[in-house]
């Protein structure tokens, strides 16, 4: 189970971008993921007449490791760690450390 999902607010922990927030648009494989509005970079594009694309520098969302950031708390206003709870049912719950109430999903 990934402690670290798509559509999740997370603070970003380490590295340039410390601070920041935002929201995780895509899991790249196991362990990036790609956070929209940080580790922005310039990119040269060349244009392609035959899909319309006109050529210049581009900024381009790149991923990011998932232990570089926190998941977003809204009570505490914080970043927080996940932790993994077994419900009464057997289904499995992601819960804030701090507090141990439920992140919705």
């Amino acid at each position: 189970m990934n402690k670290i999902r798509k559509g999740d607010q997370v603070i970003v922990t380490t590295g340039r971008d410390k601070g920041k927030r935002g929201t995780v648009t895509q899991r790249v494989d196991e362990e990036r993921i790609v956070v929209d509005g940080v580790n922005v970079a310039k990119k040269h594009v060349k244009p392609n007449p035959l899909k319309g694309t006109t050529g210049g520098v581009v900024d381009k969302t790149m991923p990011i490791h998932q232990s570089n950031v926190a998941i977003f708390n809204a009570a505490t206003g914080k970043g927080d760690r996940v932790g993994i709870k077994l419900l009464a049912d057997g289904k499995k719950v992601r819960v804030f450390k701090s507090s141990g109430e439920e992140i919705k999903a």
